[in-house]
């Protein structure tokens, strides 16, 4: 992986930066990035080496504005390694907060704001769709799908909440440096929901913001049938591991108990 950006300048302009995965999204950022940069935050994109010459685009960005950075990777290697090795980035050049966002404009940065007036109630701020003033705006089979995910994560994980597969977060530092990202099996779109777990099982203030979430105009959507299957996996796995922490802290009977 290479970093272009902070060799010849600091990172921090901003307290907060928004972390930016990219694969063949060249259709989208030459309007996300100025949308981005009009407001209080920095941009990292993190590109998979996209053939449609997205990484080139966000170095041309770069060269603009020092807001702007971009980590290379040299391949396609998953949204879930993509988020933290911008969150690893991040939290080196010290921001006190990293928003998560879909490149597609599925995530409007019209809402940025909202997450960051909560950045104080909060330690993690999620753009829900499943909160009163939310909205869904895509296919039926895929509004059908996300629901049924968010009720099973509910129900089997007792996850806080109501948007658990929401990509459209802002962390706080403190969650990122405490939460062990490193250690997070899950990759894709399944990486979300381990996180809201990790996050809910240390401890960590939950919040919401409503957002509308739109289905994309340009480009291809990402979403397969193997992701679906990994994240089903990945609540199966997560409810697995919460029941052995149950039983483990269960206080044992006492011989007179028994």
């Amino acid at each position: 992986m290479t970093l272009s950006g902070n060799s010849q300048r600091p990172a921090k302009r901003t307290s907060v930066v928004v972390v930016l995965p990219t694969y063949n999204e060249a259709e989208n950022l030459p309007l996300l990035l100025p949308a981005l940069l009009a407001l209080p935050v920095s941009v990292c994109v993190v590109d998979d080496n996209s053939p449609d010459g997205s990484g080139a685009i966000a170095e041309a960005w770069r060269e603009k504005d020092p807001r702007v950075f971009v980590l290379h990777r040299p391949a396609k290697l998953g949204l879930g390694t993509a988020y933290q090795a911008g969150f690893r980035w991040a939290l080196e050049q010290g921001f006190s907060g990293v928003i998560t966002m879909d490149a597609d404009f599925s995530h409007h940065p019209c809402y940025v704001p909202a997450l960051l007036k909560e950045m104080d109630n909060y330690d993690l701020v999620i753009g829900s769709r499943y909160v009163p003033g939310g909205e869904v705006r895509y296919p039926f089979h895929r509004r059908l799908l996300s629901r049924m995910a968010n009720w099973i994560a509910h129900t089997a994980l007792r996850l806080q909440p109501h948007d658990c597969t929401a990509g459209f977060r802002l962390y706080r530092a403190e969650v990122l440096r405490t939460v062990p990202i490193d250690t997070i099996f899950s990759n894709g779109y399944s990486y979300l929901l381990e996180m809201v777990e990790l996050v809910q099982r240390y401890g960590f203030r939950i919040g919401e913001v409503p957002i509308i979430f739109e289905d994309r105009v340009r480009g291809r959507s990402k979403i397969s049938f193997v992701e679906i299957i990994k994240a089903a996996y990945t609540v199966a796995r997560l409810a697995s591991r919460r029941a052995r922490h149950q039983a483990q802290a269960r206080p044992r009977p006492t011989q007179a108990e028994q």
